[in-house]
Order: structure tokens, then sequence, then C-alpha cells
């Protein structure tokens, strides 16, 4: 499907929806803890929906509702799903599951997901795992999924590169139940919020851990942890994108539901658009709101992307619009989503004008006047709704196609946004 997208102002309020990456942890902790737990605020993403089917696969029963999804967990006792395990799009619930494959004592666990996910490099975990006592390979043994995985998981010491946070997380999730205690080294950890973020989870379930600066993480195994009522916070990756929107057109946004104290790195985007010289309010922490206007002159900045590896295509958007050079680095991270995000965006934008530079491990972005033009949404949410904003200051229509794979992460970007004045229409399909 299709998105068509004309430049055009913003005006208003918005409320963000709950956090995937939140949502998506605590679907899993709920499905590891005994009894029945209560999730309010969950994101209706496509992925976290993955993330419930591929739980439901190892016993729990999860009741989804609106405003809350109900989740009777099964703690150790998991059972060896019958049918493969399709995570979908999701990354994280590909990485998640797999180590949570590795509780199950009898059986095998088959994980695989769509096109994208079968390229998503996992064999950093999978040896991992391997370390731990399971035993876990991939069917065409480059490392990606399909992935088999059979129990069980006893601890041990084991270590990881830092690159992606998304291969520790799993380990700290899910060791607390193996018999042993588990040590896993870590060189050079970037995505540290998303760590921080999985490391407040174990914290309110009364996990016992160690942990020294982010390179070392000692998890006590032989744990068990009690069902919960959590309330999800809202998503500050999605918050990027009407906020960014907003600063680049001669608008007035603001935004509800955020909190600038939570765990998730992408509400460095605050700094980054007050650094570059936007007009931000923030009220009560951003529990009031958020308001951006639009209309100032923005200045280039030099930004590090090592903790913001999702935030890339809405930065670049940002770059072109700033007068002098913006600079992005510290894109390892970026580079092993859904799509190798820093060179993907640099392409669609260049279609459109954009006065992009690659070099190595960075990004030079310099001031640029858009137009528009027919983009490869790349089937990655990101890009997607990356492009769209940038279609708000381009001179004429632009098309994005797979559109429709915005709702993996923010399922209501659409009516957000044009509810704020976007003009994005969907174009009808060709048959």
């Amino acid at each position: 499907m299709k998105f068509r997208v004309t430049s055009g102002d913003l005006r208003g309020t918005a409320q963000i929806p709950g956090s995937k990456s939140n949502t998506t942890r605590a679907v899993v902790f709920a499905t590891l803890a005994d009894g029945v737990s209560v999730i309010e605020n969950p994101v209706h993403s496509v992925d976290c929906y993955s993330t419930c089917e591929v739980c439901r696969g190892f016993g729990a029963e999860i009741e989804i509702a609106q405003d809350r999804w109900t989740v009777r967990g099964v703690g150790r006792n998991l059972q060896a799903p019958n049918d493969v395990l399709n995570v979908g799009n999701s990354g994280t619930t590909l990485y998640i599951i797999t180590a949570t494959a590795a509780l199950v004592d009898k059986g095998y666990s088959v994980i695989s997901g769509d096109y994208q996910i079968r390229y998503r490099p996992s064999g950093s975990l999978l040896a991992a795992l391997n370390d731990l006592g399971a035993t876990a390979f991939s069917t065409r043994d480059n490392g990606c999924a399909p992935i088999v995985v059979k129990g069980l998981m006893k601890g041990g010491k084991t270590s990881l590169p830092g690159v992606n946070s998304q291969w520790l997380t799993p380990l700290l999730i899910n060791a607390p139940l193996a018999s042993g205690d588990t040590e896993v080294i870590v060189d050079n950890l970037q995505e540290r919020p998303y760590i921080a973020m999985t490391l407040g989870w174990l914290d309110r379930r009364g996990v016992k851990y160690e942990m020294e600066e982010m390179r070392r993480f000692k998890v006590f195994g032989g744990q068990t942890w009690g069902p919960f009522h959590e309330v999800i916070p809202a998503d500050w990756e999605s918050a990027c994108f009407p906020l960014v929107a907003a600063a680049i057109t001669n608008s007035d946004v603001t935004v509800h539901g955020m909190d600038t104290r939570d765990y998730q790195g992408d509400k460095a985007i605050v700094d980054i658009l007050q650094a570059m010289g936007a007009d931000v309010v923030v009220r009560n922490h951003g529990l009031d709101g958020i308001r951006v206007r639009g209309g100032r002159e923005l200045h280039g900045i030099e930004i590090d992307c090592r903790d913001l590896p999702d935030a890339p295509p809405i930065l670049a958007v940002l770059g072109t619009q700033a007068r002098g050079r913006t600079v992005l680095y510290n894109l390892g991270a970026s580079k092993l989503k859904e799509t190798d995000r820093s060179r993907v965006i640099a392409r669609e934008l260049r279609k459109m004008g954009a006065r992009i530079t690659e070099e190595a491990d960075r990004v030079i972005i310099e001031p640029s006047s858009l137009h528009g033009a027919e983009i490869n949404g790349n089937h990655d949410h990101r890009i997607i709704m990356a492009t769209a904003c940038a279609a708000l200051v381009a001179d004429g229509p632009t098309v994005i196609d797979t559109a429709e794979y915005y709702k993996i992460s923010f399922p209501t970007f659409y009516e957000v946004m044009t509810g704020l004045g976007a003009r994005i229409e969907w174009l009808p399909e060709i048959r």
C-alpha cells in the first residue's frame, strides 16, 4: 500500500501510544511469572501482537482488550511449542524468545519470521546460549533465523559484542530462571538505555543481579517472580515523528503522555531539538505536554546515535532543514535493524534532493531543499514515517510504498498525523 503526502503545517494536540519496547518486555515477563498479570496502556502494534502469539506458543494465556492485556503466565513450566514460533517483523521478539526457548526442558523450538527477520544477525546470541548449556543453531548455518533451540539453559559464563543490546536483554530476562548463575561480559555496550529499561523490569520483579559499569553482568539462577500490574509509558520513539515534523514546519503541536524521566533513550529528542534552536516547552517533565512551535531557524549539530539506534532516519530529516552541517555518528547499532537505516534513509532522502554523504560510521547532512519523489519504504516503519515527515516540507507530493508497515511500532501514526492536519492519503491499490 502507498501513502501520498503533500506539504503543509500542523496544529493541535496528540496522544502518543504506549512504548513498544516496554510492551514486548511486559508480555514476556508476564509469561515467565506464576499467576495472572495485568498490562495497562499496551501498544496495539503488529510487533507486540507477534510477541503475544509466540508467548501463547509456550502456554501463556493472553487476553487482549483495548486498554489492558491480561496474561496468565506459566513460570518455569514452559511447554514445547506445537508449531513454528513466528515473530513476524519483530527483532526484539526474535531475540528475547530465542532465549526463552532455552528454558523449555523437553523438545525443540523453531523460531522464524518475515524476510527481514530471516536476515537479522543472531549468531552472537546463539553462541552465548550454547555456552550456557542450551543447544541453539541456525538452520542455514548463517547465524540467522530460522533458528532451532533446545533446552536447558543452565547458566555459566559467556561474552557478547556490545553493538546490539538486543543480544544481551534476552539473557538478562531469561537467565534468572536457569538453574545456575549466569555471567556475561559485554564489549563496548551500545544502546544502553534499552539495557537500563530491562534492568528496571528486573528490579521491579525483585530479581537479584550484579552489574559492573555496563560491562559485566551476573544474574543469579534459580529465581522466580510473581504476577504484576504495570502501566506502560508512552513511546518516545513514536513521539519523535510529530515533534520533528512540527519543528521543521510552521507548526504548533503539543504531544501528551510523555515523561522525560523515562528509561527510553529517544527522550533525547527534546535536548536535540533545543540544541538545534527549536522552540520546545516541556511541562511537568512532559506529563502535562511537550509543545513544539516551528518557524525558528534551526542549526546543525553533531549527534551521537550510540544510544539512539531507531532515531537516525528522523534525525536525518531534521538535519536537511537545519542551517549548517548536521552529523550523525556511532551508527553501528542502527545498521542491524529492519534495514541498514543510515544507508537507506540517505538513499531515499537523496531522491528528494537531500544533500547527504555517508562516511564509514557517519552520515553528514547539509541544508537541503526537498522535492516530492517516489520513495521505497523498504518495509521499514521508521523509514516510512521519517520520509512522510520529510514530505511535509517538500515541493510537490511524495509517494511512499509499503506504507502500511508503520503499524509495526506506531499503529496510530496515520491518525495522529492527519489529526494534526498532515495531508496524507492512501492511494488505491492497482490489481
